[in-house]
C-alpha cells in the first residue's frame, strides 16, 4: 500500500541536502486513491467500520472525478508573489472564493455518491445538496469556515471532501520550496489548521517529523518534539491507549517503547492541547485523515484526561 512518501512528492531538494525540505506539496492524483485504500484496510471488525467503509468510498470518489473537473482558477500571480515574499498563505482559505471548477467539483462528487451505501444522515444531506445549489455554495462557505451546526454536519463531510479535492489541486501547482512559515499550527499554503503530524520514512529524510494540512494536503517540516499547537518543548509528551483500549498511558520522549502504538497523542503541558503523532516510517500505509478517524479512541481518552484537541479533521464533526 503506499505510503505519505508516494502520496506526496519529494522535491529533488530533499535528495541533495542534509535539511529537509520545509514544505511538500500535494499530489492529488495518488493521494485519495492511497487514502480509500487505507479506509478500507482499517475497516474490518472496527467499532467504525460501517463509517470507515463509507468514507473508503468517498476517498475513492475524490480520485475518480479528478479527470473531468475544469481546471481550478490559481491566484493572481501578483497576489501569489506577494505570499511568497512576505510569508502569507498564497492559497488563503480566509480569502476563497468559490470559482466554477469549485462548485463542479462539489458537484461531481454528489452525482458520484449516489450510488454508495451510507448512513442515512449521509444520504439525506446528500439528495439536499444535490437539489440546492444555493445550499451548496453555503456549505462550501461554512466548511472553509469550519462552522458546522449540528444539523448540517453531514453536508459538511461532503463538502469538506470536495474542498480537499479542490485544495489539494491548486497547491499541487505552486512552488512548495518558495512556501515560508505563517504561524504556529498554520498550514503555509492555506492557512489552515493541521489533521495529525507524520514521522516519514523517506530515504532522505528518514525520522523526519511533518505535520499535514486538513485541508490542501500540504506538509510542512516541523521539529519534533515541540508542539505542534504552541512551539513549547517543555512538558510535551506522548499518550497511547494500553492494548485493551480502557486506559492512557504515558511515554516521555526518547523513552517510547519499539512495540509502541504507530499513533499516539503528543499532548503539552504548557497548552493543555495535543496533536496526533503517527509513525509513517513503521507503518507506511498510514494516511493522515484515515488513521486519525480510526483512532478515535484515543481522542475520547486523552480528551478525558484534560486536553482539548488542536487539529481539525472534518470526518469527526460532531464527535
Amino acid at each position: 500500500m503506499a505510503g505519505p512518501a508516494d502520496i506526496l512528492p519529494q522535491p529533488d531538494v530533499i535528495g541533495v541536502t542534509p535539511q529537509a525540505a520545509f514544505a511538500v506539496a500535494p499530489d492529488p492524483k495518488s493521494m485519495f486513491s492511497a487514502r480509500a485504500a487505507r479506509f478500507t484496510a482499517l475497516a474490518p471488525g472496527h467499532p467504525l467500520e460501517e463509517y470507515l467503509v463509507f468514507l473508503g468510498e468517498l476517498s475513492r470518489i475524490q480520485h475518480d472525478i479528478l479527470p473531468s473537473l475544469p481546471e481550478p482558477r490559481p491566484p493572481a500571480p501578483d497576489a501569489l508573489e506577494r505570499a511568497y515574499e512576505f510569508g502569507m498563505p498564497p492559497l488563503d482559505r480566509a480569502r476563497f472564493e468559490p470559482d466554477e471548477a469549485a462548485l463542479a467539483t462539489l458537484t461531481r462528487l454528489l452525482d458520484h455518491a449516489v450510488a454508495v451505501k451510507m448512513p442515512e444522515p449521509a444520504s439525506e444531506a446528500r439528495a439536499r445538496l444535490a437539489n440546492d445549489e444555493a445550499l451548496r455554495l453555503k456549505i462550501i462557505g461554512e466548511a472553509l469556515e469550519s462552522a458546522a451546526a449540528v444539523e448540517t454536519l453531514a453536508d459538511h463531510v461532503f463538502a469538506s471532501a470536495a474542498l480537499q479535492v479542490h485544495f489539494a489541486r491548486l497547491a499541487s501547482g505552486l512552488d512548495a520550496a518558495r512556501l515560508k512559515p505563517v504561524g504556529v499550527g498554520a498550514c503555509p499554503c492555506c492557512g489552515g489548521p493541521p489533521v495529525a503530524s507524520l514521522v516519514v520514512g523517506w530515504e532522505s529524510a528518514h525520522g523526519v517529523r511533518y505535520v499535514v494540512c486538513a485541508l490542501c494536503g500540504t506538509m510542512w517540516n516541523h521539529v519534533r518534539v515541540k508542539c505542534v499547537a504552541c512551539d513549547a518543548t517543555a512538558g510535551v509528551a506522548y499518550r497511547a491507549l494500553t492494548p485493551d483500549g480502557e486506559a492512557v498511558e504515558q511515554e516521555k520522549p526518547g523513552k517510547a517503547r519499539a512495540d509502541a502504538e504507530p499513533v499516539k497523542a503528543e499532548t503539552c503541558d504548557a497548552c493543555k492541547c495535543y496533536v496526533k503523532i503517527m509513525q509513517q516510517h513503521a507503518v507506511p500505509g498510514i494516511d493522515p485523515v484515515a488513521d486519525d478517524v480510526a483512532t478515535l479512541g484515543l481522542d475520547l481518552k486523552v480528551r478525558e484526561a484534560g486536553w482539548a484537541r488542536a487539529a481539525f479533521n472534518p470526518y469527526l464533526l460532531g464527535y
